[in-house]
């Protein structure tokens, strides 16, 4: 290797740490200080060190034993998080691949028509949608229901997740649906057999961008509802801002156990998501 080539490979690599270096940084402060904060007592935990004296354990025992009335339903509001991002993951999944497949693969007619228009929404900021998504839910009955969530989340994440199913969709040899079709497949065969197998990734990941979509929601879930035992915990999170005297170190204990999922999910299907979410961005 010349003395150019290296000389040029140490600076490119010079030059990406001091971009990430501040950016890892600034991302890592506040994750450090909802830690700090969860293992610092209640008389600590604005201290304003960046090590408490005395580390306990006490907050999560209060958490998870729900021993203050901020954490009544504790696990109850996980459970209800638990099973609304479940559900939008897999109808979002549903409706996404079954669209996907007959845009790209039956080329039904008017179907990248259906598509553009669909992508169209994004134009309009989700919160602006939030008041007629509101009263929408009302007029058919669904307020403080988590299906109204669930519904409403599913509109949010499907075009997007139809969008990536059809590029990967795209890029499949269409060898395979000619040879399965002179083997006498219909379309749901073909659907089942041929499709599904070989979308996996890009299933992987569109369920997995739809359900962490749906976790980490807290606008629609406080327009739409409003029960203290159907809220997910992520608006409960927001009662603890209700008092003046705010139990901090409960706010983010209970926030980092919150954060903990997601970051599981992310970090276990990193590679399906990566690939996923860019499969059709570049044409060979």
């Amino acid at each position: 290797m010349s003395p150019g080539i290296t000389l040029k490979k140490i600076t490119t690599e010079a030059k990406l740490l001091l971009i990430g270096i501040p950016l890892f940084l600034w991302t890592i402060i506040p994750v450090y200080h909802l830690f700090l904060f969860s293992i610092s007592s209640k008389d600590s935990a604005t201290s304003g060190r960046l090590w408490p004296k005395e580390p306990t354990l006490q907050n999560f025992d209060f958490v998870f034993q729900q021993k203050h009335f901020y954490l009544d339903h504790f696990w109850l509001q996980m459970w209800n998080s638990v099973v609304i991002a479940v559900s939008v993951a897999a109808i979002t999944l549903f409706v996404a691949t079954s669209a996907a497949f007959a845009i790209s693969r039956l080329k039904v007619r008017g179907g990248r028509t259906v598509l553009n228009l669909a992508l169209f929404t994004y134009f309009i900021p989700a919160a602006f949608l939030a008041v007629p998504m509101y009263k929408t839910m009302g007029n058919y009955g669904l307020l403080n229901n988590q299906w109204a969530l669930i519904l409403a989340m599913v509109t949010i994440a499907s075009p997007y997740c139809i969008w990536v199913l059809k590029q990967a969709s795209d890029k499949l040899p269409w060898e395979l649906d000619e040879a399965a079709r002179i083997d006498g497949a219909s379309p749901l065969q073909l659907f089942r057999l041929v499709y599904l197998p070989l979308m996996v990734p890009s299933l992987v990941a569109v369920g997995t961008y739809a359900l962490l979509l749906a976790w980490n929601e807290y606008l629609y879930a406080f327009l739409l509802l409003s029960n203290d035992k159907s809220v997910t915990l992520s608006v409960a999170l927001g009662n603890f801002l209700s008092a003046d005297d705010s139990p901090w170190e409960l706010l983010m204990t209970t926030g980092l156990i919150y954060a903990l999922p997601p970051a599981a999910i992310y970090y276990a299907f990193k590679r399906y998501m990566v690939g996923g979410l860019t499969a059709g961005a570049v044409k060979s």
